[in-house]
């Protein structure tokens, strides 16, 4: 099995995106940001979302809009590296995104509005002010690992279980009063143990 095929096998995830072609470059530049952010990974341009090659018309051109979004439209700007795969006849761009030292990026999402984001398992999600000051403060897998006590070792069994925890959830799992829920599970992200994502109406956490 060629390494092509190896990687859509896996499928979509935390280091991996498909992408039929990169259409703009503020739409590719956060998922550019996003995996220099978090662990770094591969967008394979010429494979639509079910894993089915289709290859892409001009490959210099992809790599054109690439490098555009990666040095333009994030910020620090980010090197990519390129690797040209023929598979049935068809042309795969496999580009490598490499974690960063540099964290956070942001990418332009518009004119004028930088955003931060992370991977969370596979989707790009914006960041909040909490986790790009995690961010400033990580050098790849340099996380200042301590000792959990047993209800900071139930956010992490809980997580390994279910997508995600919010803060009344938590104080249910528990039975904590809420300054106390919420010391813990900023300690946990600020150590690295779980994610902070407050895109949505309700602020929550991942692993």
């Amino acid at each position: 099995m060629s390494e092509l095929q190896e990687l859509i096998k896996r499928g979509e995830g935390e280091r991996l995106e498909f992408k039929k072609k990169t259409t703009h470059p503020t739409r590719i530049s956060r998922t550019l940001a996003s995996l220099a952010n978090t662990h770094g990974g591969h967008v394979l341009v010429g494979v639509d979302d079910d894993g089915r090659i289709v290859g892409v018309r001009d490959a210099e051109e992809e790599k054109y809009v690439l490098r555009l979004a990666a040095e333009q439209y994030v910020d620090p700007p980010l090197e990519l590296d390129f690797t040209e795969v023929e598979e049935d006849n068809r042309t795969v761009l496999i580009v490598t995104v490499r974690e960063s030292s540099r964290k956070p990026h942001r990418a332009q999402v518009a004119e004028g509005d930088w955003r931060g984001y992370v991977r969370v398992r596979d989707e790009s999600v914006q960041t909040s002010g909490l986790t790009e000051k995690v961010l400033e403060r990580q050098q790849p897998q340099q996380f200042e690992k301590i000792p959990l006590n047993r209800h900071e070792l139930a956010v992490l069994d809980y997580l390994r279980k279910h997508p995600r925890i919010t803060l009344a959830q938590y104080m249910r799992l528990g039975n904590l009063g809420k300054r106390r829920a919420y010391q813990t599970l900023i300690k946990l992200t600020l150590h690295g143990y779980i994610r902070h994502h407050d895109k949505e109406k309700e602020p929550y956490y991942t692993l």
